[in-house]
């Protein structure tokens, strides 16, 4: 065959050098020749090529298989010893694009490659136990392209910021009726219709400034572990936003003075004098001074304002200035409405979150079947505030099923640790401390255990929007004594149904390195949002 096309190419060689001499052109031997030369290079083709004609012409998705070692790739050509299929295969240092099915995807025949590879004979039991390891890479899709905003989206960016808010409020009042929405789970929500259109309008809408004044570490300085970390997930998540944040203070419906009151505690509080003055005067003059600085503060008196504070003791550090006390939106772990700070209605209850692992915020998360738990009730903690002695008098060591603990002891702890208890306890009791916040409440949340929350006056978080029954049980702290007939009298379905609301509603409260839609962060972000709708009075113009 060889032979031949030397032949052909020599004849074809001499009739176009004896042509150009005579200059003399006979197009018809000229278009013969270049068929005949067509259609030999096709048949060559077809001929001397290791796959089909048809790759060059019509793509197929290529299967990207990348071997461990070329102990795997012998073991596959051992495998297709008799086959004459061929695999395609990518070499370590090849490029794969994003627009793969549309390139060029080189096959390599399995007898070319065992011709390569040293021969080696393996018995048919072991190549019939033999399995191969493969690693799939995953293309990661191109990001969706940008659509234009839309008419309305045109409409809306356009009003000033009070002319925004009145329209949202008043679109509120007219939000459509969710029948079936596959983020929301409609069990979990007081009203969903509501809460799916405020958030609608406030990704719509909302714009936040932040103040960038404010001297380090009380400022700008996100606390990130512990269980007063929920103030510094949001600081950290809200000053890396592109979203909600905007750079020009004209544009903002809501103005964020941030700032961490455990920082605060930290710098400036006297251990053991048990004097907090020198920390509402800090924040008392910071308030001062940027109401001086800017005209923001002043044009509202600090309603469109709002802070965030987890310690204990951030209801206290406002005291010294009346409008951050009474007319801020101040979202507080520490939600007490005994104590006349924190305003229903106003105010914002922050979940207590506690973070453990700063780069791994949800670690441990998930729980153990309903079928492996079986403790009844379960608390550990130490022994502060008004509750938690008067519960551990009545069922420590009293019941095999509601075990009650201060401190975990070495010798329970050895066999099972804290977070494993909550894993494997159908209720988790949440009792309030020095304040009536408690970690445990989201601790339980994360856990899959239902959370039993004693604590008079606690505003839940969410509670605007959340319906609390629906995976939680409330106890009154003189109902203690009566804790394991009240939980024994819950049906079992009733249980099975708060423990799937548990798994439900964990979403909304779980801090994402990079927010998720109805996350924790959105969830905080949303309450101050519809918090500052309900306090805007609808222009009469």
């Amino acid at each position: 065959m060889n032979k031949l096309l030397q032949r052909f190419s020599l004849y074809v060689m001499r009739e176009v050098f004896r042509i150009s001499i005579s200059n003399k052109i006979n197009w018809t031997k000229v278009c013969l020749i270049g068929a005949i030369l067509t259609v030999g290079g096709i048949a060559l083709q077809v001929l001397i090529l290791p796959y089909p004609l048809h790759t060059w012409f019509v793509s197929r998705p290529a299967t990207v298989i990348l071997y461990e070692s070329m102990e795997e790739t012998m073991e596959l050509n051992e495998t297709h010893k008799n086959s004459t299929e061929r695999v395609p295969l990518i070499l370590l240092n090849s490029v794969v694009l994003q627009n793969a099915t549309d390139q060029m995807v080189q096959l390599v025949s399995v007898n070319q490659e065992r011709e390569t590879s040293p021969k080696k004979r393996k018995s048919s039991r072991r190549r019939k136990h033999t399995k191969l390891k493969e690693k799939p890479i995953i293309l990661t899709p191109p990001p969706p392209p940008r659509r234009p905003p839309s008419a309305l989206e045109r409409h809306v960016w356009s009003l000033k910021p009070v002319e925004a808010l009145a329209y949202a409020k008043e679109e509120l009042k007219h939000a459509p009726t969710v029948i079936d929405d596959a983020d929301l789970y409609a069990p979990l929500f007081l009203n969903v219709s509501i809460f799916k259109r405020s958030y609608e309008l406030m990704e719509l809408i909302l714009k936040v400034y932040i103040y960038r004044d404010g001297s380090r570490p009380i400022f700008h300085t996100p606390h990130l572990r512990g269980i007063y970390a929920s103030e510094g997930w949001f600081m950290k998540l809200m000053e890396e936003n592109r979203q909600f944040v905007t750079k020009d203070p004209e544009k903002a419906h809501l103005f964020y003075l941030a700032y961490s009151s455990r920082q605060l505690q930290t710098a400036l509080y006297v251990p053991d004098s048990h004097n907090m003055k020198p920390l509402s005067i800090y924040l008392r003059d910071h308030v001062n001074w940027i109401a001086g600085k800017y005209p923001y503060w002043n044009r509202t008196h600090g309603y469109d304002h709002f802070l965030v504070a987890c310690h204990d003791w951030g209801p206290y550090t406002v005291n010294e200035h009346r409008e951050l006390s009474q007319h801020t939106i101040k979202a507080l772990c520490n939600a007490d409405l005994s104590e006349g700070v924190f305003k229903l209605g106003k105010d914002v209850s922050l979940p207590e979150t506690t973070i453990r692992t700063p780069r791994k915020p949800l670690r441990n998360v998930g729980g153990k079947r309903v079928s492996q738990r079986p403790i009844l009730a379960f608390f550990a903690g130490n022994m502060h505030g008004r509750v938690r002695p008067i519960l551990l008098k009545h069922w420590n060591d009293k019941d095999d099923d509601i075990r009650v603990y201060g401190p975990l002891p070495l010798r329970v702890s050895r066999k099972m640790t804290y977070i494993q208890h909550m894993k494997s306890s159908k209720y988790c009791i949440c009792p309030m401390g020095y304040e009536v916040n408690s970690p445990r409440i989201i601790e339980a949340i994360y856990y899959e255990c239902v959370p039993v929350i004693i604590a008079d006056n606690f505003v839940l978080p969410f509670s605007e929007f959340l319906d609390w029954s629906a995976f939680s049980v409330v106890v009154a702290e003189k109902d203690i004594p009566k804790l394991k007939e009240i939980l024994t009298a819950i049906p079992l379905k009733r249980y099975l149904t708060m423990q799937i609301n548990v798994k439900m509603v964990q979403k909304h409260f779980l801090w994402n390195p990079k927010p998720l839609k109805y996350d924790l962060f959105h969830m905080v972000l949303h309450s101050i949002w519809f918090s500052r709708l309900n306090l805007f009075p609808i222009p009469r113009t």
